[in-house]
């Protein structure tokens, strides 16, 4: 099972004087890297829901944010009347005009309005904190078919590296002998006596300096190992990228190897699937 590390989650709660949007949006990040954005009143819960968040979403850069908007007549701002009435008197000495006027003026003022801090309501947290669970795992299911998606890719390029091995292999006896012509046209082209036991010997050195049956054979473990760990119960995009690092280890062991141009085409085009693959890796959870 594969997780997409890119999802978006909302959820929105409507209360008697105020609806509050949460909003959770995902992307690639090696670790967790989570950015909360919340109204000062609900500041003090942070910690609690940044643990939520990093329990259950693991890893990714995550911007979390709540938005409250008053739907009802919800203040907690009033005028501090003894003060205004003081800086009206004052500027009436100083400005000749009407006591509206004044009162514009006045409110400017410092102090002039008193702000009262509001207390959170726990009984409207546990509302608020279930809406976030909901954010999350909408973006949890976001992730999950964002993943499915990924996996059908992978599945298709691990096919395709898969039968451009076996079309090394098929070619592997075919490039030992070319390995062997050339060698024996070179000895020709000198025109010179050579002996054939030290000729044969010289060919077996070549033939296994130039062997690759190492390499196909562990390329073959790695993409097997690749689609179980793709079927595992847990997402683990970590260990999908150390496997393909080891699958680009043989892929190119095999191309330096080869030293026969038919099998390097094979290989080239295997490293170009194997490229795509470590790109969709970024975003796997």
């Amino acid at each position: 099972m594969i997780y997409s590390m890119t999802g978006y989650g909302k959820s929105v709660l409507q209360l008697p004087t105020k609806k509050i949007t949460i909003e959770l949006k995902s992307l690639n990040s090696k670790n967790l890297d989570l950015n909360a954005r919340m109204p000062s009143i609900y500041r003090e819960k942070e910690l609690a829901v940044r643990k939520l968040l990093a329990d259950k979403l693991v890893r990714g850069k995550i911007d979390f944010s709540i938005y409250v908007e008053a739907t009802a007549e919800d203040t907690s701002t009033q005028i501090n009347t003894p003060v205004v009435k003081q800086y009206m008197a004052q500027l009436k000495d100083l400005v000749d005009t009407d006591d509206l006027e004044l009162l514009k003026m006045a409110v400017r003022f410092p102090d002039a309005l008193n702000t009262v801090r509001e207390e959170i309501d726990e009984q409207e947290w546990k509302t608020i904190a279930y809406e976030i669970d909901k954010a999350t795992d909408d973006l949890i299911m976001h992730r999950l078919n964002e993943g499915k998606v990924l996996e059908q890719d992978f599945k298709e390029r691990i096919i395709a590296i898969y039968d451009l091995l076996e079309k090394v292999i098929a070619m592997d006896p075919e490039r030992i002998e070319a390995v062997r012509e050339r060698l024996l046209k070179g000895i020709e082209e000198l025109r010179e006596k050579y002996d054939e036991n030290r000729f044969e010997q010289e060919l077996v050195y070549y033939i296994e300096k130039f062997d690759i049956t190492e390499e196909k054979v562990r390329l073959k473990n790695h993409l097997n190992y690749f689609t179980e760990s793709m079927n595992s119960e847990e997402s683990n995009g970590k260990k999908l990228g150390f496997i393909s690092q080891e699958m680009g280890r043989e892929i190119n062991t095999i191309g330096s190897k080869s030293n026969y141009a038919a099998m390097q085409q094979l290989v080239v085009q295997m490293k170009d699937e194997l490229e795509k693959i470590k790109e969709q890796l970024l975003n796997v959870l």
